[in-house]
């Protein structure tokens, strides 16, 4: 057991912790080589030329504006679809299922040329609401498949225990529903934002060049050669996703525990 924990613990480290850490140092360097032999040369300048940007800040707010509204639509789309799923019968179960799941097998980028037009007849193109409702297509199938397999383990019996005792369904879902399925939230929040974020092409289509996101500005930076420069703004993306998560895992702690039997409401 002590080996099996070992070795995890190793591949962790080499696989996520090692990386990161390589990515930091590289961003508050100069650009270095391991082979070269020289020391390291600290200095701030790939932050300076991220920050001169004129586009940088707008992009930051647009991303993390659009990641908090994809990942809220995302947690009440896919936990209520995701319930309903599981109370369903075997037979409608499946049908619905791969119905809700059938956009992600249709390339993204089609979706986006053929809904384009619409947005402009309805006045969505070139808006920040657009570009959430088209970041739903990739994200919402994953969410609904995460919350339906959460609430499919978590069973009906212990959801009609907590109705016998009196609870209604806000104060169900709050002390009993979203304490028990906090991984699903968690894998939710991380593959909504990982995804969301990185879509480039769908934003540029239906935001119209007028919501820039950071995707959009990191593309003008790959033309350089400074590798301290994309190691600051991969650090610079990086914030907004950990800053979402830990938003998360807040409102997460801050949920209430029943520890008594449910008053009726």
């Amino acid at each position: 057991m002590e080996k099996r924990k070992l070795l995890f613990n190793t591949l962790i480290s080499i696989l996520f912790i090692l990386p990161t850490l390589i990515l930091l140092l590289q961003s508050i360097t100069q650009t270095w080589r391991f082979q070269s032999g020289n020391g390291f040369i600290f200095t701030l300048d790939s932050f300076r030329t991220l920050l001169s940007d004129p586009n940088i800040w707008d992009a930051t707010g647009w991303s993390a504006g659009i990641g908090l509204g994809v990942l809220t639509f995302n947690l009440m789309i896919g936990l209520s679809t995701g319930k309903a799923l599981a109370r369903l019968s075997s037979k409608r179960k499946t049908f619905m299922e791969a119905l809700l799941i059938s956009p992600i097998l249709v390339p993204v980028l089609a979706i986006a040329m053929g809904l384009h037009l619409f947005m402009i007849k309805i006045g969505l193109a070139d808006t920040l609401a657009g570009v959430m409702i088209i970041h739903l297509i990739p994200t919402v199938p994953y969410s609904i498949r995460i919350f339906h397999n959460a609430y499919s383990q978590l069973g009906n019996l212990i959801l009609e225990q907590s109705t016998i005792l009196g609870a209604t369904p806000w104060h169900q879902l709050i002390t009993v529903e979203l304490p028990l399925i906090k991984p699903a939230i968690r894998s939710v929040t991380f593959l909504t934002i990982v995804i969301g974020l990185s879509q480039y092409a769908i934003t540029a289509i239906i935001g119209g060049g007028q919501v820039i996101t950071l995707p959009m500005v990191f593309f003008p930076f790959l033309n350089t050669a400074n590798t301290s420069v994309l190691a600051a703004f991969s650090v610079w993306f990086a914030l907004i996703p950990l800053g979402l998560y830990i938003m998360v895992e807040m409102l997460l702690f801050l949920l209430p525990y029943s520890k008594t039997p449910w008053r009726t409401y």
